[in-house]
């Protein structure tokens, strides 16, 4: 069996590329990193090491990489013959993958099982995107190419943060999930052991997405508001710790509501993504995980999504209106969206700015309650 993976950072090589070789797979790595392709190259073997309580380290063998801006025929020829596709690329590269795809099924065998596609990304419906950007590039000839693959939806989870040495090892914490739709596989799901396939993804998207991604988040923004560098550290700041337990808090009264969660499990989940936001021996920044603000704030994402669901249930959103006010003030000069956030702070007023950030239109019941702090923002600057 053959799993082609584009992505081969470190969650590519941490999460997904590891339960992928514990399945039995040869692992192709595409990306486009010359100096990652190289790295992968040239070792016989990496490994995951998991830090916290329980963790194990785990060697990953068997795999080999392509640089797929130079090389992507050799990409596309391994795509044609390859069982699995995944994903860890982020939701905006997808547009850049779906070429590669459309060739590889080009060249596929019909005889052959359909290829299995599963796009692991924070982000909701991930694989229905890139199915959409197969779909349009194919064009006239998706019709004809349809029945050589199938799509499905993954909620993943797992913390790896950003890296203190070199080589291609990788540090990540020891809990992880990964659960994926059962019914486009029908009797033939891949071979993942360690994740889970399930009848109705949206429940574990939405948990995973309003929990973790919210909770740590709000744990970044609130830490780099306070000068801390540490999201361990941040949490162990009492004040820190009560506004983000505030803000789980709300997501958990949504996810319940909604999803008719049972709120005592929903309690536990949220304990445990509190104690993995804790675990000291994660090296992990503020800065790493409060990057890209501007995604962070639209629409449908961690903050706007939840509380524009929330509000609209007569459900209370004081907290996270609150963890988005401290992403307003979220400076990085080393990180483009945060840049271009203060500099869209200075430039729009407070209606245009939540219009254009938000997606939220002026009707919207969570619209005025960002309009204020984005206008207590814009006072503070021009202060």
């Amino acid at each position: 069996m053959k799993a082609v993976h584009f992505g081969a950072g470190n969650i590519g090589r941490g999460f997904v590329g590891l339960l992928l070789h514990e399945g039995g797979y040869d692992l192709v790595f595409s990306d486009v990193s010359a100096a990652l392709v190289d790295a992968i190259n040239s070792a016989s073997s990496y490994t995951v090491h998991e830090v916290g309580e329980g963790g194990v380290d785990k060697e990953v063998t068997g795999f080999r990489a392509i640089d797929s801006s130079v090389d992507a025929e050799a990409l596309v020829d391994e795509i044609a013959t390859a069982d699995v596709v995944t994903t860890a690329v982020g939701p905006t590269i997808l547009t850049f993958v779906a070429p590669h795809i459309v060739a590889g099924l080009a060249l596929r065998d019909p005889s052959l099982a359909p290829l299995q596609i599963m796009a692991c990304e924070n982000a909701i419906g991930a694989t229905d995107q890139l199915r959409e950007h197969v779909v349009e590039l194919a064009g006239e000839s998706w019709d004809a190419l349809a029945s050589r693959a199938v799509f499905a939806n993954t909620a993943v989870d797992r913390i790896v943060p950003a890296q203190a040495g070199g080589g291609v090892d990788v540090t990540v914490e020891p809990f992880y999930e990964w659960a994926i739709e059962r019914a486009p596989f029908g009797d033939t799901p891949p071979h993942i052991p360690g994740a889970h396939f399930v009848d109705d993804l949206e429940p574990y998207i939405e948990r995973k997405l309003f929990t973790v991604n919210t909770g740590h988040a709000t744990t970044a923004y609130f830490g780099a508001r306070a000068g801390i560098e540490r999201i361990s550290d941040a949490l162990a700041d009492p004040t820190i710790a009560a506004e983000v337990e505030a803000v789980l808090e709300e997501t958990s009264a949504l996810l319940v509501e909604k999803h008719e969660l049972d709120a005592d499990v929903q309690g536990e989940y949220r304990a445990t993504i509190l104690r993995r936001f804790r675990n000291p021996a994660l090296p992990d920044t503020v800065w790493r995980v409060g990057r890209q603000p501007l995604r962070k704030l639209s629409r449908h994402e961690r903050f706007v999504g939840p509380a524009a669901e929330a509000i609209e249930r007569g459900l209370p959103v004081g907290a996270l209106v609150s963890a988005m006010a401290a992403a307003l003030e979220f400076s990085d000069a080393e990180d483009t969206q945060a840049i271009e956030l203060q500099r869209m702070l200075r430039e729009l007023d407070a209606n245009a700015f939540t219009a254009e950030v938000t997606g939220l239109t002026p009707e919207h019941p969570l619209y005025p309650r960002i309009v204020e702090i984005v206008a207590a923002r814009q006072a503070a600057l021009s202060a």
